[in-house]
Parts: structure tokens; C-alpha cells; sequence
């Protein structure tokens, strides 16, 4: 409330608010009004039946039906029922299941969004990577371009995809390792997707690597500030580009971890980047010259 409204206009009294009206306290005189109900508008379980805070479920993109759908659950008054009510409520589910699902799309997008959450989860993925996946999913599903291929492949590559846009570091291996489809089916229809939708993804930063691989050998600070720092003057310098990028990594992580007096055998950087040997040895030779 302004200054100027903190009298009244008739007598100069004192306001105060009652429920959803400002009155004076002398004369009485309706100042204002706000009709609005301002409380929660969500539903708490927690606090008993007599919360008055009420709503359904947030939307999500990660379901067919934005979540819009109600669904015939399984309560505790299942258990008082009797065999003839409790057998007509299980085939009003199932009706009710079906229903929801009308067309053959639908039922491709359920099967999608279905291995997108599971791949999300297999590889602890946030939940916007999920949202941003099922909606990439969609997309190429409206664009027709699922046709005559594996609906698995499009799951992994949109999870894929939105790993590349968000600058998430997962190789196609890793996705490949998590989901039903093989390393063909995602590569078909990632080109699909980047061919046809024009997916805003570039080359892959070796540094986005590096926190990881890092985290799993168990190296010290010190030694991923110098990979990150041989990581930025090899890309500055064009040596990274056409390379690997987490074989590139392993070899910075490598370098850096001589450099710095820790133990890091090739064959351990190898392993955590799920390169060989030689990737590694040749990233190192052509740090060691350039540096």
C-alpha cells in the first residue's frame, strides 16, 4: 500500500485490512477490495483432508497426453469391495487404459516417451534432458520421419541429441550401452533428426569430458585444471579438431597428471574413456610437441 493510502480520504483515519477489504477504522468506509484468493491452489497429503489446497498432477512433455488424463488408481476401498464390484472396477480400468490411447501414434509416442524415461534414469540424466528429449521425440514423429525405422533408435537418439545440444558430455556408446537399439538404429536416426530438423549441434569440447573422466580416476584438482588448461590451448592451436573427443580427453587428463607427479597409468585413461591405448598415446605425443 502507498502513502497516500495509508489514511483515509474522508476522515484522515487509520486503514485496515479485513479478509479481501480495506477499511477505515472510524468511519468504516470501504477503502478497496481484491477479490482474488491468493492461498495454494495444490493438493497436500500431508496435512489431512481438511488442507483445502487442491489440484492435480504439474504438466510434463514427457507424457503423450501432456498429463492431462485422469487414471482409475488403486485405493484402499478396493479391499472392502466385493468380488462382483471389484471385478466390474478391474475392467473399467482396462477400458479406461485403452481408451487413453486411441490412435497408433499415440501408442508409438507412449512406447518412446516409455524409453526415453528409462534411458534419462539408466544414465541419471536431469529431468529437463527428459522433457527436452520426449519434445525433440515428438518432433521428428510430426515430421514424419519415423517411418520404416526403429522407434527404439529415435528414443536413444533424441536422448542423444539433447545431450549434444545441452552440451551434456555422453557418448553414443554410453546411450547405446543404456538402451534397445544398436549403434546403426541410433546413428539413423540422429542423421535423420539433424538432416531434417536442423539440430542446433556442433563439435564436441573435449573439456566437457574432463570433470568426469577426472571423477572416476580419482584424480586430484590440480590435475584437472592442467588438463583443462592443455584441453583449451590444444583446441585454440586446431589439434583437438577430427579427433575423438573423450580419447582426447583421457590423453589431457594423461598429460597432465605426468605434468603434475600423479599416477595415471595409459591403460586406466583408456578404460574410463572406452578408447585404446594408442588414442591416448597419440593425444599425449601431440601435447607434449605442441607444448
Amino acid at each position: 500500500m502507498s502513502k497516500a493510502m495509508q489514511c483515509c480520504p474522508e476522515c484522515s483515519g487509520t486503514l485496515e485490512r479485513d479478509r479481501d477489504e480495506t477499511v477505515c477504522g472510524q468511519c468504516g468506509l470501504v477503502v478497496g477490495a481484491d477479490r482474488l484468493d491468493r492461498g495454494p491452489e495444490w493438493r497436500s497429503f500431508t496435512e489431512g483432508d481438511d488442507s483445502g489446497k487442491r489440484t492435480g498432477a504439474p504438466l510434463t512433455r514427457s507424457r503423450h497426453d501432456r498429463g492431462l488424463s485422469t487414471e482409475i488408481g488403486y485405493g484402499s476401498g478396493d479391499t472392502r469391495l466385493t468380488g462382483r464390484k471389484r471385478r466390474t472396477l478391474t475392467r473399467l480400468r482396462r477400458h479406461h487404459n485403452r481408451a487413453r490411447i486411441a490412435t497408433k501414434t499415440d501408442r508409438n509416442k507412449v512406447y518412446g516417451f516409455t524409453e526415453i524415461r528409462r534411458i534419462v534414469g539408466s544414465l541419471s540424466l536431469p529431468r529437463s534432458i527428459r522433457e527436452q528429449a520426449c519434445t525433440l521425440f515428438e518432433s521428428a514423429q510430426n515430421e514424419d520421419l519415423l517411418r520404416g525405422r526403429s522407434i527404439e533408435g529415435f528414443a536413444a537418439a533424441a536422448v542423444y541429441a539433447t545431450c549434444r545440444v545441452r552440451t551434456i558430455s555422453r557418448t553414443v556408446d554410453e546411450v547405446v550401452a543404456e538402451s534397445r537399439a544398436d549403434e546403426a538404429e541410433l546413428r539413423a536416426a540422429y542423421d535423420a533428426m539433424n538432416r531434417d530438423l536442423g539440430l542446433p549441434t556442433g563439435p564436441i569440447d573435449p573439456r566437457e569430458y574432463l570433470a568426469r573422466f577426472a571423477t572416476e580416476l580419482d584424480l586430484p584438482q590440480a590435475v584437472e585444471r592442467r588438463a583443462r588448461q592443455l584441453a583449451a590451448d590444444a583446441f585454440d592451436a586446431g589439434i583437438a579438431s577430427g579427433r575423438n573427443p573423450s580419447g582426447f580427453a583421457a590423453g589431457c587428463l594423461y598429460a597432465a597428471a605426468k605434468r603434475e607427479g600423479s599416477s595415471l597409468t595409459q591403460a586406466a585413461a583408456a578404460e574410463v574413456a572406452d578408447v585404446s591405448t594408442v588414442t591416448v598415446r597419440s593425444a599425449y605425443y601431440d601435447l607434449v610437441d605442441e607444448n
